[in-house]
């Protein structure tokens, strides 16, 4: 038995905020540490007013990486099969370190 549960990155486009919260819950019942963006963009955007700077994207984004780093691996929550720029970028960065990648919608 290990040390410490499995700690799992879920990374993808913020616009599918319930399906990373659903993949969230599912992993945290499943005894997993869960990192997962803090701030959903696209969620926020639909906000009267509120948005980000490109600042604090570019700050959010690096801060993602961190969390891969930390993961035991990776899973990439795309219905419908989509991987915007920065979840390609994510996907790049985890591969490169060595971290399991699936998707919760292989096709």
């Amino acid at each position: 038995m290990p040390d410490r549960p499995e700690i799992v990155c879920i990374c993808g486009s913020t616009r599918f905020v319930d399906e990373m919260s659903a993949a969230n819950r599912e992993l945290t019942f499943a005894g997993a540490i869960v990192l997962a963006p803090g701030v959903f963009v696209h969620a926020e955007e639909r906000d009267a007013g509120r948005s980000i700077t490109d600042e604090q994207k570019t700050a959010l984004d690096a801060l993602h990486l961190r969390k891969i780093d930390l993961a035991d691996r990776v899973l990439v929550v795309n219905p419908g099969g989509y991987i915007g720029e920065s979840t390609s970028r994510e996907i790049a960065h985890a591969r490169a370190t060595g971290k399991p990648v699936s998707f919760t919608d292989p096709g």
